[in-house]
């Protein structure tokens, strides 16, 4: 999975393999995590493992299920009321698993709140730090000031007065939010999801981070010469994927006008994910951009279009660090976006290209050139294809697992 779910689950797997990690779950993905546990050939990792649920409507099962739902509508700001009494208890449930391991001579050295990645929730094991002087790691932390305003132009005045709102309020819980200043004072390491969140905390809480994009990439190895091989030119269409859910940040309709301009004679826009897509078809259609349009598709699906095209061009400007973009290295794929965000961070000149933020107008029209450029340039596309698998060890969770329990160590 991906979000932070398939985030959480991989730093805890990960983590496992040089730590006893004892972690507070609130319990949704319950079953499948049992499941795993028990299998023989995760028994090495399992075991040091120790699960702790805490379901957050308690035993109601329907309250359970509304609240989770709440969650996963991205922008449901109640979501935040029960979220933050959660919280509470997990502290108290931490405080119980600390005397317990304390009396078996086995103590808890770090305390790490690990997602959500949002900063406007940081939890309250920063007290538990304060009161028992373990130390206290927060992140990795999504804390970016805002939407840039210049790329709602085309919105509807709703949306934009949404934006707005929401920015003005960003920047208030930022420089003010009481808790989360307390937060950031009392750890002893602050993880930046992005670089755009390395200066924020800078800016705004004065406090300096470790930047460590929040996800990883998996690279099977038995998937990596396949990858390699698949040079993608030796067809007669230039396959663009475009793949996220039909949200505004995401503006897929760059997308499209992106692939209008470039001209490319034989190009093909993939589209994967869930939305309303009505009004996106009817701008292809308007442009003449031959599309092919997939909806939502399971995780396996979405790797074989990967690998079976010659760019990601991902359009978003609001983002923590997109797992596409990290799924797209493992799978030997090019990849043009914005440089911001977490793609700013991974997306190198090694294995794609990234334009700078200025407007909607503008990047549409660069990100024609960078179509039109790959497209031009195969040996160029090839090599940044090999260069991806490169990219995509680098930003392993192996490696991110090592650098975090160097960190950890430099604070025990």
């Amino acid at each position: 999975m991906g979000s932070e779910p398939g985030m959480g689950w991989h730093w805890i797997t990960s983590l496992a393999h040089y730590c006893e990690c004892y972690v507070v779950s609130e319990g949704e993905f319950r079953p499948q995590v049992e499941q795993w546990m028990t299998q023989p050939a995760n028994a090495a990792t399992a075991e040091h493992m120790h699960f702790y649920w805490l379901p957050i409507g308690g035993d109601d099962a329907q309250k359970c299920s509304r609240i989770r739902q709440m969650c996963w509508n991205q922008g449901d700001w109640r979501f935040y009321y029960y979220y933050r009494k959660w919280q509470k208890r997990v502290a108290d449930g931490v405080r119980e698993i600390i005397d317990v391991q304390n009396k078996q001579g086995e103590p808890i050295h770090i305390l790490h709140q690990l997602n959500m990645i949002g900063f406007r929730e940081p939890g309250y094991l920063w007290k538990v730090s304060a009161e028992t002087n373990i130390p206290f790691v927060w992140g990795p932390i999504d804390a970016k000031p805002g939407f840039p305003m210049a790329y709602a132009e085309s919105a509807p005045i709703k949306v934009k007065a949404f934006l707005w709102l929401k920015n003005i309020i960003t920047h208030l819980q930022l420089r003010y939010m009481s808790r989360v200043h307390k937060a950031a004072s009392q750890a002893s390491l602050l993880l930046s999801a992005t670089g755009d969140s390395q200066q924020s905390m800078l800016r705004y809480w004065n406090k300096q981070s470790v930047l460590l994009n929040e996800t990883g990439c998996t690279v099977a190895e038995a998937q990596q010469d396949n990858q390699i091989q698949s040079g993608s030119f030796a067809k007669d269409s230039f396959d663009i994927l475009w793949c996220g859910k039909m949200d505004f940040r995401k503006q897929l309709d760059m997308a499209i006008r992106a692939v209008a301009e470039s001209q490319i004679p034989n190009a093909v826009l993939h589209v994967v994910g869930d939305g309303d897509n009505a009004q996106y078809k009817q701008l292809a259609e308007q442009l003449k951009v031959q599309a092919i349009w997939y909806g939502r598709q399971p995780h396996d699906e979405v790797q074989k279009i990967m690998q079976n095209s010659d760019v990601l061009l991902f359009t978003s400007v609001a983002e923590g660090t997109p797992h596409v973009v990290m799924e797209a290295l493992a799978n030997g794929l090019p990849i043009i976006c914005h440089r911001t965000c977490g793609q700013g961070d991974v997306v190198t000149g090694d294995v794609g290209i990234a334009v700078p933020l200025s407007t909607a107008k503008q990047s549409v029209t660069n990100f024609a050139e960078a179509l039109t450029f790959l497209w031009e340039h195969t040996a160029i596309c090839n090599r940044m294809r090999q260069n991806c698998l490169t990219r995509a060890s680098e930003l392993s969770w192996g490696n991110k697992a090592n650098q975090i329990v160097r960190l950890y160590r430099t604070l025990v």
